[in-house]
């Protein structure tokens, strides 16, 4: 009796085997495409940071109700014409956190009129 040192080869499988799709068994048959500048969440934070000090600070310009919510509109209007700049040309990340907060200022200001209005009777903006 002799001994060879041959290595068997592969056994054939007994069907073809073919992937469900669940786990792909390949590169995928499309191209996938990666954003260039991806949304983080620090630079929405940043956005939403700048915006809340650019809304307090044009807000503390009102002498009274009225010219807070005034004052908290041109900031506002003024904020999202960056934010959409931001969003077109810029950081998408730093411009959604701007328009955000824009949006949430712009809620306190009204809440702030409304009340004073159902308080007084009387329109605080003019």
């Amino acid at each position: 009796m002799t001994t060879t040192n041959q290595q068997p080869g592969p056994l054939p499988p007994r069907f073809p085997y073919v992937p469900s799709g669940l786990f792909p068994a390949g590169p995928p048959r499309r191209p996938t495409w990666r954003e260039p500048h991806p949304v983080t969440g620090s630079a929405v934070a940043a956005g939403g940071a700048l915006a809340a000090a650019w809304l307090a600070l044009f807000g503390l310009l009102g002498r009274d109700v009225g010219g807070y919510a005034w004052w908290t509109l041109v900031a506002g209007a003024l904020a999202w014409l960056v934010a959409l700049a931001l969003i077109r040309y810029g950081d998408r990340g730093v411009g959604t956190g701007v328009a955000i907060v824009t949006a949430g200022g712009w809620s306190i200001a009204f809440a702030v009129v409304v009340t004073r209005w159902a308080v007084s009777a009387d329109w605080p903006m003019w």
